[in-house]
């Protein structure tokens, strides 16, 4: 989920968006020409999006306007919009947390998902797209968490050559819990101003990915039935490791969010981070550790390798006059969607399209992403128009409580379950 992570990696274009929309910007009629079409997209997408844009102009002679809105000012504009049933975009996209909300609102796609498309799209995406039985939105670039670490620690020789006379086996990028808490110990050092890992407090994905990773089928709530996973066994034992690394991570970790996680990696306070794959190549050159990090697959629990899938999806507007054109896009833009890998984020959705590149320098990050939204144990979150809400007053209280010294994982987890099962009734 790329959410507000694009949102802060794009101040200034979200910024001038905004001076935009108050003048006026996508909020006319969008049958207002047979030739075009109005796409509306979060501030950080629009990059993603431009390359394909340029050659549907090109290949179709219909242009396509952008109408960018910082993320929680694009989901109020949807909600408003799909609400009224009038609409001054024909395209959008979404994330994927919004498709239940507004499933009913777009058309759906169920056409357009062939067995060759499915074959190509990341299994947990195809699930995602799927709400209740219909296709609401086709997958137009996807992200994950993958484990970011620094070479030039785990490749110095004193390091190897300590590190196995500790542990007993050779220092390599973790691919377990448990490799990951031994290297996090071992390269913990207060007095250098070096620690092991991070820990997140202030968002919930990096639990969830950690719940997955227990093989937990069920993430947080099943919308089919209701019933609520939270206080299980596998529940506590994510909750647990989670908790288990603050021993090995600066200061602060229940208020500490994604800025500011990377932020401590990029200024060489951290040896490890698990982060979203997009953040490779916005590496700042200037950075202590420019050249230095190395990314591999998200780590495995008991069961598996397992990331939370961070996609955007688009979805043609129910209540826009130009559904043919809509559609045509929405199909064009799966087509081509190898464009997308040469932009400033460079996130695809295709399995093909990150094969095309996986190879290349500066496309590091490719394989491990694969490997990771590929993986049996990563699942979507669940579709429930209640998500956001869990998320905010549930899961992330609940994440930064436990972070507290003394807290009861296993009383956390039960009154959680209470206070999901209470949302979702």
């Amino acid at each position: 989920m790329l959410r507000k992570k694009i949102a802060a990696a794009t101040a200034v274009g979200a910024a001038v968006a905004l001076a935009l929309a108050g003048c006026g910007v996508g909020g006319g009629d969008s049958s207002s020409s047979a030739s075009s079409i109005t796409v509306l997209v979060e501030a950080g997408g629009h990059a993603e999006l431009q390359p394909i844009a340029d050659l549907y102009k090109k290949d179709t002679g219909t242009s396509v306007t952008f109408v960018e809105l910082p993320y929680d000012g694009l989901y109020n504009r949807l909600n408003s919009e799909f609400t009224s049933g009038t609409v001054s975009f024909d395209v959008a996209a979404l994330d994927a947390i919004w498709l239940p909300a507004f499933k009913d609102a777009v058309t759906p796609l169920n056409s357009q998902f062939t067995s060759s498309v499915k074959d190509d799209l990341f299994p947990a995406l195809v699930k995602e797209a799927n709400v209740d039985g219909t296709y609401v939105g086709m997958p137009v670039w996807t992200n994950s968490e993958i484990l970011y670490y620094r070479k030039d620690l785990f490749e110095d020789p004193a390091n190897k050559t300590a590190f196995k006379a500790k542990y007993g086996y050779d220092l390599v990028p973790p691919t377990t819990w448990q490799q990951y808490t031994d290297a996090a110990a071992f390269f913990t050092q207060p007095d250098k101003g070096l620690y092991g890992t991070d820990v997140k407090g202030a968002v919930e994905t990096e639990y969830l990915a950690t719940l997955s990773q227990t093989g937990e089928k069920t993430m947080v709530v099943d919308p089919s039935n209701g019933d609520v996973s939270l206080g299980d066994a596998d529940s506590l034992k994510a909750l647990d490791f989670y908790t288990s690394l603050q021993k090995y991570a600066p200061a602060g970790g229940a208020q500490l969010d994604w800025a500011g996680a990377q932020n401590l990696f990029n200024q060489g306070k951290t040896a490890m981070m698990r982060f979203w794959a997009h953040a490779y190549r916005q590496i700042p050159k200037d950075a202590s550790v420019y050249g230095k990090v190395g990314v591999a697959p998200m780590i495995a629990g008991p069961g598996g390798v397992a990331g939370v899938p961070g996609a955007w999806y688009l979805s043609v507007a129910k209540a826009s006059k130009k559904q043919q054109q809509g559609l045509d896009f929405v199909k064009f833009a799966y087509e081509h969607n190898d464009l997308s890998a040469k932009t400033s984020l460079g996130l695809v959705a295709r399995k093909s399209a990150f094969e095309k590149y996986q190879d290349q320098p500066g496309y590091e990050n490719y394989k491990p992403l694969v490997e990771t939204l590929d993986a049996q144990a990563t699942i979507p979150r669940p579709a429930t128009p209640k998500w956001q809400q869990i998320v905010d007053t549930v899961l992330v209280p609940m994440i930064q409580k436990s972070l507290q010294p003394g807290a009861d994982n296993q009383a956390l987890l039960n009154a959680a379950k209470e206070q999901v099962q209470s949302l979702v009734k």
